[in-house]
């Protein structure tokens, strides 16, 4: 029997589904629904190349229009489902209903924003989530000459690079000990921070924003510590949180984001949730990813357990961010990390491994393909190199997998 299947959300994990889905079977029914007037894009671009004009917005698109049409996909852009109907088996738009056998929720994550507190009547502050945002970041660029970002995670240092490329007095402010602390170690932090110092950005850590307000032409923010700064605009990166207002007002499970079990299935039994929206369980407690790699796996395993083949997720994370001529790459979690080994290449080269007692956990990587490369072949088969022979870089990592 034909299953009509709804997809909500227009990013890299609804593409990667519908992708799948169809190369296993022609016959199910797809409609996918983007709140945004854009074909489905992928979104790392968006704070690195595109904001900085070296690929144009068809490049953003992860298929052309006629791929939609020749695999008989009803694509629904610039269009809001605004509520569930859970005991109907539909979502609706408005006054419009569709309904669906199998629904997919794939509706990402939002940009925290700064509190109205801090931020009232105050204009020319930009996150960087979608194409409009940094279009209309773009055009600050060529009028204005100094930005304050808030946040010193990889989205705030990725936008701060850009603005230094382009010319921009910067200042980034991170209200933590150390920029990426959440995320990284202290070795990767020091690194990025000495690289972005060197091309002129001022780095605050361990002070917050207690008010940002109009004053004259520019805007003027006040730190934590009584200090203050004049710009012209402000970009926030302060993270995100999963996009679940659909979910939790139809009565779905919350849990960290949509919760699913391992097969990608919601609380109720016709609702599936993937990507950044969803938490799935890991070690006993679901957690939630966000990138690339995940939003591709976790899609695939979804598309192939929607036609019966009842597999269990197991991510095998890996993440990457580019800032200047600087290229960090990313694998595996180093949730519970004890000890880092640092493996220089060369000036220019290097890789810190995560270890938790003798066990590797992660590898950062920069400017280091095949530490990474390698170091996301060891996660994921297991293998945990004694860490001596990691650190002497005259060591032949190749010869670890083999």
């Amino acid at each position: 029997m034909k299953k009509n299947v709804v997809i909500v959300g227009g990013g890299q994990a609804t593409v990667s589904l519908l992708s799948k889905l169809r190369t296993i079977d022609f016959e199910y029914s797809i409609t996918v629904i983007c709140e945004e007037d854009f074909l489905p894009y992928q979104r790392p671009p968006l704070s690195k190349a595109y904001l900085l004009d070296k690929i144009n917005l068809e490049r953003l698109f992860l298929k052309q229009e006629n791929y939609y049409m020749e695999n008989n996909i009803n694509l629904r852009l610039g269009t809001k489902v605004t509520s569930i109907d859970r005991n109907k088996k539909s979502v609706l738009l408005g006054s419009e209903k569709i309904s669906y056998d199998i629904l997919i929720l794939a509706t990402g994550a939002k940009p925290n924003e700064l509190p109205k507190r801090i931020t009232s009547g105050v204009e020319n502050i930009f996150s960087i989530r979608n194409i409009h945002d940094v279009n209309q970041l773009k055009k600050k660029f060529s009028e204005a000459g100094v930005v304050l970002i808030i946040g010193g995670g990889y989205i705030g240092l990725e936008a701060a690079a850009v603005c230094a490329e382009k010319g921009l007095k910067v200042r980034l402010v991170e209200s933590a000990e150390r920029i990426l602390q959440r995320v990284a170690c202290k070795e990767t932090s020091n690194y990025l921070k000495d690289v972005h110092i060197s091309k002129g950005v001022e780095i605050c850590e361990k002070i917050s924003v207690a008010t940002i307000r109009n004053q004259s032409e520019k805007i003027l923010a006040i730190f934590s510590d009584g200090s203050s700064f004049d710009c012209d605009f402000v970009i926030t990166g302060i993270g995100a949180s999963p996009e679940i207002f659909l979910a939790e007002e139809s009565g779905l499970k919350i849990e960290n984001g949509i919760w699913t079990n391992s097969k990608g299935l919601t609380s109720d039994e016709n609702i599936w949730a993937v990507g950044d929206c969803a938490s799935f369980p890991i070690n006993g407690e679901n957690i939630r990813l966000e990138s690339v790699g995940h939003a591709i796996d976790h899609a695939e395993t979804i598309a192939q357990n929607l036609t019966g083949a009842n597999i269990s997720y197991n991510p095998k994370p890996w993440f990457w961010s580019d800032q200047y001529n600087i290229k960090l790459q990313i694998a595996g979690l180093n949730s519970g990390f004890t000890e880092i080994i640092e493996r220089k290449n060369d000036a220019n080269s290097v890789s810190f491994w995560y270890y938790e007692e003798n066990n590797l956990l992660a590898v950062d990587a920069i400017n280091a393909p095949r530490d990474y490369m390698v170091g996301k072949r060891l996660i994921d088969t297991k293998i945990s190199p004694k860490k001596e022979i990691v650190k002497d870089p005259t060591n032949n990592l190749k010869d670890l997998i083999s």
